[in-house]
């Protein structure tokens, strides 16, 4: 078995894991990235791609990332269509803020070539990964593509290993919230061009509809459907005839077509573990919470939890603070629950219950018709959605 000493070792390589690498390495502090898939995996899996605009400043003020700038798209707004028409809500006259059309791929290859750059210890395609001793001298140890066993010897571990995490049962003791929903997301991409300029979130008496943009070329889209859905039983005339049924209207709105060339179905829930710390263990990100996607936050959640993060650590390592990490878990969570509260009135307000009564189908209308005509309504939905500004 081999051995490397480091101060941080981080559990996930995934963008919120080479994101605190990164501002570690700003701080002059050592690190180890571990992940199980390798990296052209995680380069091809197709992800959401908005960032909030505390997350681009993070990006852009860290030397992580000027593609964001020059090659993400800004977006001033939404459009929220129901009853057949298009509502702008205008976020840069409400707020003064956008948020940025920017795939979750791009932001894990800026993050991987800058760490790379610099003399990053990432380890990718490794498997059998176990954390121990989280309240003592922790260490971690893999195997890795030839079958040799290694021990990483750290400080602090960080769980930044996502919904799936095997870091997050090491909290204890720990309490879990959770929130399940009786409906997924059909996801599929399609080679068409753009419908519109920013992404419309439609409510209709068939259940919700979502179009985004991905390139001038590709597109991603999403419709509501049964959480057991399989994405198999679906052509592309049945895809496309559910997604016209469901934007129709009697505006000038368009919806662009062509092949579909990959779809999924994403389930819904929203899950958050307390604490975030125990002993010298720290989570990160989706290993200690995630959002329904309706409010675009899982990312922005990560990202968010590793600014803080970042600062935490190097007051304990670098300033000798030990009672840096006790207020940790406080402060990542009162955005945590923040965003929640967004994903859930986001979901509840555009989808079809299961039920689909008259009085909730109308209430749903009542509520959308008073955001679009209120300049109270209005800011609320333009505040959260491009974050809250960070302290």
């Amino acid at each position: 078995m081999s051995t490397t000493r480091t101060r941080v070792a981080i559990v996930g390589g995934g963008p919120a894991g080479l994101m605190l690498s990164h501002l570690l390495h700003l701080s002059g502090i050592e690190s180890v990235v571990l992940d199980h898939r390798e990296v052209a995996e995680i380069e091809t899996t197709h992800r959401a791609g908005i960032l909030e605009r505390d997350a681009v400043r993070l990006l852009v003020d860290s030397g992580a990332s000027e593609r964001v700038l020059t090659e993400g798209d800004r977006h001033g707004g939404i459009h929220l269509r129901f009853g057949g028409v298009n509502h702008h809500v205008d976020f840069e006259r409400h707020v003064g803020a956008s948020v940025w059309l920017y795939p979750q791929t791009e932001v894990f290859v800026d993050l991987h070539r800058t760490r790379t750059r610099d003399g990053g210890d990432l380890r990718y395609g490794i498997s059998g990964t176990q954390v121990h001793d989280v309240t003592g001298s922790p260490r971690v140890t893999y195997v890795d593509a030839e079958g040799v066993t290694h021990e990483v010897r750290a400080e602090i571990v960080v769980g930044a290993d996502g919904s799936r995490s095997i870091c997050r049962a090491l909290v204890d003791p720990r309490k879990q919230y959770f929130r399940e929903y009786p409906f997924a997301w059909f996801g599929f991409l399609c080679e068409a061009p753009k419908s519109a300029d920013e992404l419309v979130y439609t409510r209709s008496e068939r259940g919700f509809a979502l179009i985004s943009q991905r390139t001038e070329d590709v597109q991603r889209m999403y419709f509501q459907c049964d959480a057991g859905e399989d994405p198999t039983a679906w052509s592309e005339d049945r895809i496309w005839s559910e997604m016209h049924a469901r934007t129709a209207g009697h505006d000038d709105f368009v919806l662009r077509t062509g092949p579909v060339i990959e779809k999924s179905v994403l389930p819904f829930r929203s899950f958050v573990q307390t604490p975030m710390r125990h002993g010298n263990l720290v989570l990160a990100g989706d290993a200690a919470h995630t959002v329904p996607p309706t409010g675009a936050k899982g990312l922005n959640l990560a990202l968010a939890d590793v600014r803080v993060l970042a600062e935490v650590l190097e007051r304990a390592l670098v300033k000798d603070d030990a009672a840096a990490l006790d207020g940790y878990t406080e402060r990542a969570l009162s955005r945590v629950w923040k965003a929640q509260h967004f994903s859930y009135w986001m979901t509840t307000m555009l989808h079809r219950t299961a039920e689909g009564s008259d009085f909730d189908e109308l209430r749903q209308l009542g509520e959308l018709s008073w955001l679009v005509g209120s300049e109270a309504g209005s800011a609320y939905l333009a505040e959260g959605y491009t974050g809250w500004p960070s302290r």
